[in-house]
């Protein structure tokens, strides 16, 4: 498994709870730091897409592993213009 900085278990919950983790998790994050997500909810791979292309964000694995999936994601900065 990926090491990562944090982890969120969201196995058995169903949206929106899995994504109203993701989010106040990320927001206490530093950026670079990763986050493993493990949920059972299949809306869970569009939710969690969508977030991260909104907020800027790196979904670096998004992974179907049986009857649960499984994501990584980064962290980022808000860009400088």
């Amino acid at each position: 498994m990926d090491e990562t900085d944090h982890a969120i278990d969201a196995v058995g919950l169903e949206c929106p709870e899995p994504l109203m983790i993701l989010r106040n998790k990320v927001r206490g994050m530093a950026v670079g730091e990763t986050v493993r997500v493990v949920a059972t909810d299949p809306s869970t791979v569009r939710d969690f897409t969508n977030f991260c292309r909104f907020m800027g964000h790196e979904l670096a694995q998004s992974a179907k592993d049986g009857d649960q999936y499984r994501f990584i994601i980064r962290k980022r900065g808000k860009s400088a213009r």
